[in-house]
């Protein structure tokens, strides 16, 4: 799940089924009740009519929750990161960061800090489209140490410098879900290249 809609929708779904929930968060469900077998189908048959999945394997509830950690504090958070990425993961999840990162690699084919690099990347297409910072704004507001050093990641994963993205007509923007799939972001750069 990453977005509020996602939420609301998944919130609907408990109620239909009278499951007393208490936390409904991003990629997450707390419910009061103990499930029986009857009711985790009727939940998860509903969750795919949705277009999700009630994931029961541990290690896959967890790469989970590593992209929703770093989807919320990139897409949804205001909060400026005082720590570095691998601290603030492994703080918020009780992990140590070289257990994320290899059971990340492993799982997702691809490494925690280029999936991180790939969603700050796709914030920044959208700080620069919404036009309310300028470019050294959104490097302090996205926790770079330099205009540079951003413009250098911006231009690596799409091609273009954040400047000539701003002056593009034609500004795709990647949905969430899809942000740290090659091919997707292969798409996206191709498009623009068009």
């Amino acid at each position: 799940m990453v977005s509020n809609r996602c939420i609301m929708a998944v919130k609907e779904e408990l109620k239909k089924l009278e499951l007393h929930f208490i936390v409904v968060g991003l990629g997450e469900v707390e419910i009061m009740e103990t499930l029986s077998n009857e009711q985790r189908e009727q939940l998860k048959s509903a969750l795919l009519n949705l277009g999700f999945e009630l994931m029961e394997d541990k290690r896959a509830i967890l790469i989970e929750r590593i992209k929703n950690t770093i989807i919320e504090m990139v897409h949804h958070s205001d909060e400026i990161i005082k720590t570095n990425f691998s601290d603030y993961l492994s703080e918020k999840l009780s992990h140590d960061y070289t257990y994320l990162a290899n059971l990340f690699s492993e799982v997702q084919g691809t490494t925690i800090e280029q999936f991180i690099i790939s969603h700050k990347v796709e914030r920044i297409k959208e700080l620069i489209i919404y036009d309310e910072l300028n470019i050294t704004e959104i490097a302090w507001k996205m926790n770079y140490s330099s205009v540079a050093h951003l413009s250098n990641q911006f231009k690596k994963v799409t091609g273009l410098s954040p400047s000539h993205f701003k002056q593009l007509k034609y500004k795709r923007r990647s949905p969430l879900e899809e942000i740290g799939n090659l091919s997707a972001e292969q798409t996206d750069i191709n498009d623009i290249n068009k």
